[in-house]
């Protein structure tokens, strides 16, 4: 593949992801952080897990349109185009399941990112006497089929092996970046059964894990309702502009796959095990206000250098999507080297899979 035609691949692999990760904007509403880092974390955290498992269970996806691995030399290199698809129970949840502290009130249920563009209910955060903050919970974006692009090089190795690789380089977008590294392996296995020459049928051991690190960009500055007493070493404008959320998306699957391959069109399907994970923390400086309570005037809420939180402040995202058993179907088309193939994926996060490619041997 020419240089040019590199970067254009790239350039469409990009363009993917930013459709599918331009929803996070919507993360930019992050209000809920001026309360107690405690809290704010666990909201965020219960906002953004349907897109990192429906991201999580795209990565999986495209993998194999075919239990037969390539001849030793033979390679091919296929762009997938995979969709995950939240379910309707992801797209809200309730704010008392969440286990926050005393000092924020708000009662009801509140859209995820997945969900829809309306506001969530009302919160306040309260300490000493004070009621330090208020706002509504952000609107979903109302995107429950999430794009998760894919690339990848298929490699025949000696004794009924293939190599699967799926890079894509640290690429810089807007104020953050995106990276993604995958490898996988097939092993045929029916190359033990006698006389499996003369059917068409092929069956294969397969294991592949897939991670994305995205930065996403933040931009929280304090309530210019309330008083700001920051030192003289506190610019606002400057001293937050360097929040983001360092973000990892891990996604892996094992299993048995078998194809039917006939001269043009090839069926094929998989069963096994899958399972994801993010994992993300908060970096740079976050404003929070305080209660003065001595004074004149107190008590009263206000912005100073000691609201200052830092990214260590908050606790760490763990998100573990453990979707157990997958399920595939689907099918392939091949006219002379160039491939066609789509299918379905059943697992906790359903998956829609189709992609192009071009395959030798």
């Amino acid at each position: 593949m020419s240089s040019h035609s590199s970067k254009k691949v790239i350039s469409v692999m990009t363009l993917a992801f930013l459709l599918s990760l331009s929803t996070f904007s919507q993360i930019e509403e992050v209000y809920f952080l001026r309360s107690a880092p405690s809290d704010g974390i666990k909201i965020l955290e219960a906002y953004v897990a349907p897109w990192a498992d429906a991201i999580g269970a795209g990565l999986n996806g495209s993998w194999y349109n075919t239990a037969k691995p390539h001849k030793m030399g033979g390679f091919d290199f296929t762009l997938g185009f995979n969709a995950g698809l939240v379910p309707e129970s992801a797209q809200t949840f309730d704010i008392s399941s969440l286990g926050l502290s005393s000092s924020l009130s708000g009662t009801g249920t509140s859209p995820t990112i997945a969900g829809t563009d309306t506001e969530g209910p009302l919160m306040t955060y309260s300490a000493g006497g004070v009621t330090l903050a208020s706002w509504h919970l952000p609107p979903g974006s109302d995107w429950k089929i999430i794009p998760v692009p894919t690339a990848q090089v298929g490699i025949g190795l000696p004794l009924g092996t293939e190599l699967k690789l799926r890079v894509i380089p640290r690429i810089p977008v807007r104020e953050a970046y995106i990276m993604l590294l995958g490898a996988g392996l097939m092993h045929s296995i029916i190359q033990y059964i006698p006389g499996n020459e003369v059917i068409p049928v092929d069956v294969s051991v397969f294991g592949g894990y897939t991670r994305v690190n995205i930065d996403v960009p933040f931009n929280l500055l304090p309530d210019p309702e309330i008083a700001s007493n920051y030192s003289s070493e506190v610019n606002p404008e400057i001293y937050f502009d360097d929040q983001k959320l360092g973000t990892k998306f891990e996604a892996m699957n094992a299993g048995i796959i078998a194809s039917v391959n006939l001269p043009v069109i090839t069926f094929y399907g998989g069963l096994g095990y899958s399972k994801t994970r993010t994992l993300a923390g908060l970096e740079g400086h976050y404003p929070t206000p305080v209660a003065v309570t001595t004074g004149p005037g107190a008590p009263y809420a206000e912005y100073n250098d000691s609201g200052i939180k830092q990214g260590e402040d908050f606790e760490k995202i763990d998100i573990e999507n453990f979707s157990g058993l997958r399920a595939n179907a689907g099918f392939r088309i091949k006219l002379s080297v160039l491939t066609i193939h789509a299918d379905y994926t059943r697992a906790l996060y359903n998956v829609v899979s189709a992609g192009v490619g071009i395959s030798f041997r």
